[in-house]
């Protein structure tokens, strides 16, 4: 992005940043209850002697049932009806807690309807290891002296399929909240009430008995209800709030355990003060009893009304598991539901009711050929055909016939090696299909973390060499702080080379290199002879053109200015495939250059061009000519006959140039693939543009000529207001303004497999209001700015996500950044390298953008050797930098499953003049910090939970502006 100058006079101190602790919000599995609380009489009640009623039956084919049996029948063709009622006796009146025995094997959450005496409240009974395995639900109720009747039902809204073993109701002696209970749910009109806090029953939709108000602004301060939770297992918990706020703004409350201040607690506006909400806050909570307390405390502002507490075991989210539909990308109307049961994971995605519904899934194919795609599916309304989407081509499509529960559709695919996307999509209204899966026969693992190449990437320094491997370093404007691994191999005398062994067969190679620039700055050329196995292939030219920078940012060619970096550029070339074993080297056989600085080379094999699809208009048909002069005018004919026709562009073989930007919409632009099909824009122009949405392009390379950045005149190679509907895919990026540049207000974007090189700003930006928008499986290295950066320039980015991306050597700024920004917002899966100057490995920061509202989820991402010195201010910036500069972050910020290893200063930073709040660490783990495990310089507090620090140069924290600490459990080292 547009980056400033800062020129605040600023401390002396190193400003560094502190991590976020867990605030995971994941469905709670619940807490095994098996006994009473302490002091409770227990009666229990066999499910095979209620009654049964609508299907229900006695059974026995399940082991570990008690009694004579148990009872099933909870099956889709019982819903609405199946019922297991027991008649219930309470001795006294007052709180009660019903703890029902049941088994569910069919891999996800269930839920029943609890009737006690008719009034009907929703259960969930998470899964359990098997059918053979038994485990407890707990609901707290209200009885009265007498008889009961307590009723499990397999509701219209239910999703049933559960097996019913007894029932245990607990009297709990007329407790009003003295006694502890092993959960999962705390009723909160039974809990301990005090400074205000009533119970009440004028607002609707409340479980058990009532609900408690009085935090109102007359009791802040005082206002708390207190519930006594017996934790039987120490561990990570999952306490869910059940709440309702019908002001209209978020509130706040207090949540304690004892005399601790676990967290602030967010509640947003519900929809009125009859509907209810939940927030989630995990805790590690020691084994024992435990009184957790919401208060309306200091610095909140309370004004709602509580229902319950769950306390479940936390379970830790997963990253997007195989074939399960809910993990896929959706656009347009498809979104993900639970309402039908039997499906797998999670849920299943529906909505294929309009026009451009869509579903796709990223897929890794060991190798290229045809594969069965495998559909679970269900056609509540009918049968419907939807498009077959492989890899952004209509490559058929699938029926999926009417009929009854979860059935399957098979459909032959074309995969490529490597990545690949399928899904579905809806060309025209219809009849809903609800898709609960999408499988590829023989799919790969993709990688946990990063990016899945096509290539293998080979470090210089870790070949032979008669060269010199330079000394690791990380000082800015010396050549080893731009390498990957901050080192490389120079060669400086003719005849010096490096050898590197393939381990896979290849024949395209991709050279990481830098040379001297000539006295002027405008670049200078070389040779660099290629070998294998001792057999010269080829020679190829190296240039400066596109490298080496001078003066203050935005940088210049003038090499007067002094201040010289961006060093490096990148050559890629064809050679005749070499098996795995070759030893390839890379000579200097000429003295047209001092030296040749190598840093790393990418082999992989090139894979064959691909052919048109059928009906596709050629660029070549309205004039285009591979290495002619401009392509332009015949490039924009050929989209605008293909539009009008309804089919794709092709851009064969070859390399074409353009001196403007292509405007583009509701048209595919398909090509050979980018080592084949080249689009070479001129001077500092080139690319494509979206004008509206429906847009796809694929399979090409768009290589600028710009030696500079010019922010008032270059162009994105693609950039575009994306209205909805649109995919990149396979594209190669490389001496271009930008990679991607999305503009303000645009949605429904799935970026898939960029290879971004070279570019004199962002790789990839996200700026202002854009939606429903994804860049994954992409590759990003020596960009000019952030390689990935979320903008909410003016207007809140939301609902996007940066996924399974490898970032390296970014020449200016943070490896990934999210500026602001709305809810639903996503880092997850990526590795960032080697960040060179003026940047964090990830910055969650309000220096550019609109305050944070909503939660930004940053998961699962490793950062090696990141963080970098700020030379404008001065700082020092960590490897995770959150920065509260133009506003506060007071908006949820969840940071989980982290590895920082190596950085350069603080490994974890938060700065800096206004507060930060609602931050939360979970599960991570710093290594080798340069400074400061953690360095605080900020007002406020964040959670942290399992974070572990060692090996620090300094020490594992510094604080020193009081910002406070809520220290869970699972900690050390600072």
């Amino acid at each position: 992005m547009p980056r400033r100058t800062d020129t605040r006079t600023i401390p002396a101190w190193r400003r560094r940043l502190a991590l976020l602790a867990a605030l995971a919000v994941a469905g709670s599995a619940l807490v095994t209850a098996t006994a009473a609380p302490a002091g409770a009489a227990t009666t229990r009640y066999q499910a095979e002697q209620a009654a049964l009623t609508g299907g229900a039956v006695v059974a026995t084919e399940h082991a570990g049932y008690t009694g004579s049996g148990f009872v099933g029948g909870f099956t889709d063709g019982n819903k609405g009806a199946a019922t297991t009622t027991f008649a219930v006796t309470a001795a006294t009146s007052g709180p009660h807690t019903l703890a029902l025995r049941y088994a569910n094997g069919t891999g996800s959450a269930k839920t029943l309807t609890l009737l006690v005496d008719g009034a009907a409240q929703q259960v969930t009974l998470p899964a359990t290891a098997g059918w053979t395995t038994w485990a407890t639900q707990s609901t707290a109720v209200t009885l009265s002296a007498g008889s009961h009747s307590v009723a499990y039902r397999f509701g219209s809204a239910d999703s049933g399929n559960v097996n019913l073993d007894a029932l245990d109701v607990a009297d709990t002696g007329g407790s009003t909240g003295a006694d502890y209970g092993p959960g999962p749910t705390f009723e909160a009109e039974t809990a301990t009430l005090a400074g205000g806090a009533v119970t009440a029953t004028d607002h609707t939709g409340f479980s058990g008995s009532g609900f408690v108000g009085g935090f109102t602004d007359g009791n802040a301060g005082s206002a708390s209800v207190t519930f006594k939770v017996q934790v039987t297992a120490a561990g990570a918990k999952d306490l869910t709030i059940r709440y309702a706020n019908g002001t209209g703004s978020a509130r706040t409350l207090s949540l304690y355990d004892g005399g601790t201040r676990l967290t602030q607690l967010t509640l947003p506006a519900t929809a009125s003060w009859d509907t209810w909400g939940t927030v989630t806050h995990t805790a590690t909570l020691s084994a024992g009893n435990h009184d957790l307390r919401l208060a309306y405390a200091s610095g909140d502002n309370g004004n709602a009304n509580i229902d319950k507490l769950d306390v479940g075991t936390n379970v830790p989210p997963q990253p997007a598991g195989p074939g399960e539909a809910e993990n896929a990308y959706r656009s347009g109307n498809a979104a993900v539901a639970s309402a039908t049961g039997g499906f797998t994971g999670a849920g299943y995605v529906g909505g294929f009711t309009t026009a451009g519904a869509r579903v796709l899934r990223t897929v890794q194919a060991g190798s290229a050929g045809t594969a069965t795609a495998t559909f679970r599916f269900a056609t509540p309304a009918g049968a419907r055909t939807l498009d077959l989407l492989v890899n952004g081509r209509v490559a058929g499509q699938v029926t999926f016939a009417a009929g009854s529960g979860w059935r399957a559709a098979t459909a032959s695919v074309p995969v490529r090696a490597g990545v690949n996307t399928v899904g579905l999509r809806a060309a025209d209204g219809g009849a809903d299909v609800l898709v609960d899966s999408i499988a590829v026969s023989g799919e790969a693992d993709l990688a946990a973390r990063g990016a899945s190449t096509s290539y293998t990437q080979y470090e210089a320094e870790a070949g032979a060499t008669t060269g010199t491997k330079l000394t690791p370093s990380r000082t800015y404007g010396t050549v080893q702080a731009e390498s990957s691994g901050r080192s490389a191999v120079r060669l400086d005398a003719v005849g010096e080379r490096v050898d590197l062994t393939l381990t896979a067969p290849a024949s395209g190679l991709v050279v990481r290199y830098s040379i001297p620039d000539n006295a002027a700055g405008t670049g200078q050329t070389s040779p660099l002879a290629v070998y294998a196995n001792g057999t010269k292939l080829k020679e190829v030219t190296l240039t400066s053109a596109h490298a080496w920078q001078y003066g203050e940012y935005p940088f210049h060619n003038d090499s007067s200015l002094g201040g010289a970096h961006r060093f490096y550029d990148e050559l890629r070339f064809e050679i005749p495939e070499q098996p795995a074993g070759t030893v390839l080297r890379l000579q200097k056989d000429s003295g047209a250059v001092a030296h040749i600085d190598v840093d790393l080379v990418e082999a992989e094999r090139v894979a064959p061009a691909l052919t048109a699809p059928s009906g596709a208009v050629s660029i070549t048909a309205h004039g285009a000519t591979s290495g002619g002069g401009d392509d332009t005018v015949a490039i924009t004919a050929a989209v605008a006959a293909a539009k009008a026709a309804g089919v794709p562009v092709w851009i064969p073989a070859g390399t074409f140039h353009v001196n403007d930007a292509v405007r583009v919409a509701g048209v595919s632009v398909l090509g050979a693939g980018p080592w084949h099909s080249v689009i070479v824009g001129t001077g500092r122009a080139g690319g494509f543009y979206a004008t509206g949405g429906g847009v796809t392009i694929a399979d090409v390379a768009i290589f600028g000529s710009a030696t500079v950045r010019e922010d008032a005149e270059g162009q994105a190679a693609i950039e575009g207001d994306f209205t909805s509907e649109s995919l990149l895919q396979n594209i190669w990026v490389q001496h271009t303004k930008v990679g991607l540049w999305v503009r303000p207000g645009s949605r429904d974007l799935l970026a898939v497999g960029l290879r971004v090189r070279d570019t004199y700003a962002d790789g990839v930006n996200l700026r202002s209001g854009v939606t429903n928008t994804q860049v994954t499986q992409s590759t990003f290295r020596n960009t000019g700015d952030d390689s990935l950066a979320m903008w909410s320039d003016g207007a809140a980015v939301s609902g996007s996500v940066f996924s399974f991306n490898t970032v390296q050597a970014p020449a200016l700024a943070n490896g990934l950044a999210v500026y602001g920004g709305g809810g639903g917002n996503r880092v997850e899966d990526n590795l960032v390298a080697d960040t060179v100057n003026a940047a964090a490995g990830i910055a969650v920061s309000t220096r550019f953008g609109v305050p944070f509202t909503g939660t930004t989820t940053v998961a699962r991402n490793t950062l090696t050797r990141t963080g970098s010195r700020e030379p404008n201010w001065p700082a020092e910036l960590g490897a995770l930098w959150v920065y509260a500069d133009v506003h506060a972050i007071d908006a949820p910020i969840v940071i989980r499953d982290m590895t920082i290893q190596d950085s350069t200063y603080a490994g974890v930073l938060m700065s800096w003049q206004k507060s930060i709040q609602q931050v939360s660490l979970d599960r991570v783990t710093i290594t080798g910090s340069g400074t400061y495990g953690i360095e605080l310089h900020a007002a406020g507090r964040a959670s942290f939970a399992n974070t572990t620090v060692s090996g620090s140069g300094t020490a594992g924290l510094l604080n020193d502006m009081g910002f406070v600490l809520d220290r869970q459990g699972g900690n050390s080292g600072f």
